[in-house]
């Protein structure tokens, strides 16, 4: 369901709500509702008899009664209405954007910024920013900001594989992040008896579909692979003058 409106009184554009029902997450926090009005009728029961004030989140589930005499609580009302009309909105959330959208397009962008969140709270798992190990002013932003630079290829890498999976029959462990780099690894070249560079082995059927995500295809590894061979071979005969001369 899609509706327009604005999100508060002053806002000049209008927002376009998307409301969504999910059976999961109504049965996980109607189970919370239940639980937190028992936790507080039991409190409320406990402090029968007694002068005490109680918070606001009580003044909004109970009616709570006084002995107007010396204000002793007495004992407590559900308001059935308010914890009913509660408990029917379990399982409802709502995306808003400011441009016009479907509720797919809409759901499938908060998912994706939601990966990048959980992708920058895993900087201090697999970048090592949970501990910095350095000591003066430049080296931690010198560090900080190689980190940033990493973070985002990796986020770009993780995007493209993610992007890549969606078009395949069946997942493959080797399309995570870890893997698919380990996998990219195994591509080396080595140096022939000849001096010459060349590719240690072709490129394998799980390395292709990984470079696939990237635009990328094992005609181009072997082009690359003998650009890079040339420029090791000019080198190494530029150096082999310098050397002699």
């Amino acid at each position: 369901m899609c509706a327009k409106y604005s999100l508060y009184i002053t806002d000049e554009k209008e927002r376009y709500f998307h409301i969504y029902h999910k059976v999961q997450k109504e049965g996980a926090e109607r189970e919370q509702v239940e639980a937190k009005i028992e936790r507080m009728t039991k409190f409320l029961k406990k402090q029968q008899g007694k002068v005490v004030e109680f918070g606001d989140a009580y003044g909004k589930y109970f009616d709570l009664i006084y002995y107007d005499k010396d204000g002793v609580f007495m004992y407590a009302n559900e308001k059935a209405d308010v914890i009913e009309r509660e408990l029917e909105l379990c399982g409802y959330f709502v995306i808003v954007t400011s441009q016009k959208m479907t509720a797919k397009e809409a759901i499938s962008l908060y998912k994706s910024r939601d990966d990048s969140e959980k992708l920058f709270r895993g900087d201090k798992s697999y970048l090592g920013n949970k501990s910095l190990r350095v000591y003066t002013d430049g080296s931690i932003s010198a560090k900080i900001f190689v980190e940033f630079i990493a973070l985002i290829v990796r986020c770009k890498i993780y995007t493209r594989l993610v992007t890549a999976m969606k078009e395949m029959e069946n997942k493959q462990n080797y399309m995570t992040v870890p893997a698919a780099l380990k996998e990219l690894e195994k591509i080396e070249m080595l140096r022939q008896y000849n001096g010459v560079y060349c590719l240690d082995h072709a490129v394998t059927a799980t390395q292709k579909t990984i470079l696939k995500a990237f635009g990328v295809d094992a005609d181009y590894i072997k082009h690359r692979a003998k650009r890079i061979s040339e420029q090791l071979t000019l080198a190494n005969e530029k150096k082999g003058r310098e050397d002699h001369g």
